[in-house]
């Protein structure tokens, strides 16, 4: 039986609604996606960062809807459908494939075979420890200080973490590249945790002159709702009510993917 699950707006604001209407057009390359998940915000970003042609649709994942779950079993977006129709699914699978399918254009890893092991070292740091960090902190309430105040040092200590292999501007220099990507999202949306749960840029070394820029890159301000937006999806994590499998996720200490 469907669900209509939390209330929020149903379509991308912002900058990004200029960005929707630009990709309603039939194309080889099809995005299934939700403008407030930051998981779709991934791989929308490498999509525009690449310049390659794509159509966008926006799904509730909350609906259940059988035609999309026919290619995204777990009813999760983002999903990418192929010229054939064969679904990718996965933020980062999808961005490995477009890599894969597009080498060419606006390399997202680095040649080096090294430098692309250290990227995907730190992408999977980012999805186990600062992700399910932040979420856990959107979920820590404000009744549970102690609770709260682990939950803030462990973003704390997540981002330091990789905020000392930042080369800067992003994280191999001055090419923005997948680990960027990876965590551009939680760039754009920290400023809920900022406002809500006592976070502060200043309290990670580095963090906020590479969220800067992050927030700053033309494919990442492109994919951008409005703020408020944001906060009114994210009170479903905020009030700890947890409709999602992230939500689920982050509150049983388990790694977000």
């Amino acid at each position: 039986m469907a669900t209509t699950g939390p209330k929020y707006h149903p379509v991308a604001t912002g900058a990004a609604t200029e960005t929707v209407q630009q990709h309603q057009e039939p194309e080889d390359l099809t995005l299934w996606a939700g403008w407030f998940c930051p998981f779709t915000q991934r791989a929308w970003i490498a999509l525009e960062e690449k310049s390659i042609p794509y159509k966008y649709i926006e799904v509730n994942p909350y609906l259940k809807d059988p035609g999309f779950l026919a290619i995204s079993p777990k009813g999760l977006v983002p999903t990418l459908t192929l010229p054939d129709g064969r679904p990718v699914n996965d933020s980062l699978i999808i961005c490995e494939y477009l890599e894969d399918a597009h080498p060419s254009s606006s390399p997202l890893l680095p040649k080096d075979p090294y430098e692309r092991a250290q990227a995907r070292t730190w992408i999977k740091h980012i999805n186990e420890a600062v992700v399910p960090a932040f979420f856990r902190l959107l979920q820590a309430q404000p009744s549970e200080q102690d609770k709260q105040a682990k939950a803030l040092a462990e973003l704390n200590e997540a981002l330091r973490t990789v905020c000392q292999k930042v080369k800067g501007p992003y994280f191999f220099g001055e090419e923005f590249g997948l680990v960027d990507v990876a965590i551009a999202p939680w760039a754009v949306r920290d400023f809920i945790v900022q406002e809500y749960r006592g976070f502060r840029r200043d309290d990670v070394p580095g963090w906020g002159s590479w969220a800067e820029a992050l927030e700053s890159r033309g494919s990442v301000a492109r994919t951008t709702s409005e703020k408020e937006r944001y906060v009114e999806f994210n009170q479903t994590f905020l009030k700890n009510e947890g409709h999602s499998m992230v939500g689920k996720a982050a509150r049983s200490g388990r790694a977000i993917e």
